[in-house]
């Protein structure tokens, strides 16, 4: 039985950024559903299913030793009784590094329970590059 309810989604997506963060493991699994149909994809990583799987791999990460900061732009969300979906941008900086990195494509989808709100999606991708702006078209001239 899961100890925090999140009374909204926003309050659990809250929770889960702040959970990466401060690399806690079980702030993070705090966040995600109880559930074998829970579902986590890292920007060119497999995909995962499944609580214990999800638990591992972020395990791993938090394990690592790096420190990551994330600001959250471009945010759209979408919410019903039950169900809510959160696409955003994850802005991330590297502790120690310069410069953020690419800034990643996020799909949180979550999921609401008698515990309150829980994640049961994450989805990252990196997003594409800008495409470069179209040179000026060659002028016409009449001869």
């Amino acid at each position: 039985m899961k100890k925090t309810s999140f009374p909204t989604p926003q309050d659990c997506e809250a929770a889960f950024y702040e959970a990466l963060e401060a690399a806690n493991l079980e702030a993070m699994m705090e966040v995600w559903a109880d559930d074998e149909e829970v579902v986590c994809v890292h920007p060119g990583w497999p995909r995962l299913c499944g609580y214990e799987q999800i638990r591992e791999n972020w395990a791993q990460i938090f394990r690592s030793g790096e420190r990551l900061k994330v600001h959250l732009s471009a945010q759209v969300c979408v919410q019903g009784m039950m169900l809510a979906v959160h696409s955003l941008h994850e802005n991330i900086l590297v502790a120690g590094e310069p410069k953020a990195q690419a800034p990643v494509v996020t799909t949180n989808v979550y999921l609401r329970s008698a515990s309150g709100w829980r994640m049961v999606v994450h989805h990252g991708s990196i997003a594409p590059q800008a495409a470069p702006a179209d040179p000026e078209p060659p002028s016409k001239s009449l001869h």
